[in-house]
Parts: structure tokens; C-alpha cells; sequence
């Protein structure tokens, strides 16, 4: 059960960009955690990205560098309003990820940061789901999330970070086997790295 700091680090954009910062260093900085999952991608200027649960626009900034065709979608309306100021170079769309008003087969990448640990089980599968319907056929699904550390010395740190600002559906996550979870859903797992002690994961799957 998170603390009052979850709440105080969705309200306060300094408070959550400095979590982040400090989270980050374990693999570099911000920037390289914001672009982890992008690594080894094909990105160019034509390709339709859709930056899933953007937030403020945090992996956007970098997406509009290499594409001219990105979407941010978040079912939070300040942080919406907070992207567009952010990044107002990407357009955005206000709603919940698991039911996308977004046609089949309409973006070649769909990247997600640090959001699937806020998600239920069931709410997980429908959103994946999502994710395959709306991409295009060889698109791939990228994402970074949370992972149970494979080193030890990890998991204090992981520990104390979930009970001051994550929920349960975090715990749960980092049980959950994501690539087998892809693959049911039809995804081919292409690239599958670990880091920070094997508490972060990054997965990059094919439709």
C-alpha cells in the first residue's frame, strides 16, 4: 500500500520528475531510461508511434526527434494538458489504454514506459490486447517496466520504493511472466533484456 507521496508525485510534476531522476540513475539517467525500450528500434520519420500512457511527455520529447508522427495517449487529463506543453510537436488523445478509440492496424511502434505496474491482471491482458489490435501487422509492441530483481542486493531498494509510491498491482506485475503473457495474446518476442539488478525489464515484442 503506496503512501501519501503517490499522490503528492502525480500533483506535483517537480516531486514526480525528481523521483524519476533519482530512480533512473541505476541505468544512466532519465534520458537513457526513457529510451530503453527504443533501443535497437527502427525509427524514421514516417513511422506511426503511439506513446502509450504518455504521462507528461516524458518519452515523447524523444519520439518527435525521430518521428513526425506521434500520439500520446493517456486516460489522465492534466497529464494530457501537461504534454501538450511539453511536447507540443506530438498529438494526444484522452483515453484509457484498454479501450483505445484508435482504428486496427493504424501505428508501426507502440512504446510504454514505467505504466503496465498500474494496471490489474485482467486490465493488463485487455490493454495488451489493445496494443496488438491497433498495431500494424510486423509493428512492434516496446516497453519498460518492472521486474523482480534477480540480484539481491535489489530488492530492499525495490521494496522500499513499492510501498511509498506503488500499489499492489506492482507486486503483482513483477510476478506475472510478460513474454509468455505476449505470446498468448500472439506478440513474438524479439528482444527480452534485464537491468538495474534484474529489477527493470525491457521487452520488445513483434505483431
Amino acid at each position: 500500500m503506496a503512501t501519501i507521496l503517490r499522490d503528492w508525485s502525480y500533483q506535483y510534476q517537480w516531486l514526480y520528475d525528481g523521483i524519476s531522476r533519482v530512480a533512473a540513475l541505476s541505468v544512466g539517467g532519465e534520458a537513457r531510461f526513457r529510451q530503453l525500450a527504443l533501443e535497437e528500434l527502427s525509427i524514421e520519420p514516417e513511422t506511426n508511434v503511439l506513446d502509450l500512457c504518455c504521462g507528461s511527455g516524458q518519452t515523447a520529447q524523444f519520439l518527435v526527434k525521430r518521428s513526425h508522427h506521434v500520439t500520446g495517449l493517456d486516460a489522465s487529463p492534466l497529464s494530457i494538458r501537461r504534454a501538450k506543453q511539453n511536447v507540443p510537436e506530438a498529438e494526444y488523445v484522452e483515453a484509457f489504454a484498454e479501450k483505445m478509440p484508435i482504428e486496427d492496424c493504424s501505428f508501426d511502434l507502440v512504446h510504454t514506459s514505467a505504466a503496465m505496474h498500474e494496471m490489474g491482471v485482467d486490465q493488463l491482458r485487455q490493454i495488451l490486447q489493445e496494443v496488438y489490435r491497433v498495431l500494424k501487422p510486423g509493428g512492434v509492441f516496446a516497453m519498460v517496466d518492472f521486474h523482480q530483481p534477480t540480484n539481491p542486493i535489489f530488492i530492499p531498494g525495490l521494496a522500499i520504493f513499492f510501498w511509498l509510491f506503488e500499489t499492489e498491482t506492482a507486486w503483482q506485475l513483477i510476478k506475472i511472466n510478460l513474454e509468455e503473457l505476449l505470446q498468448e495474446i500472439g506478440f513474438q518476442v524479439q528482444r527480452s533484456r534485464l537491468y538495474a539488478g534484474g529489477s527493470l525489464q525491457v521487452i520488445q515484442a513483434r505483431k
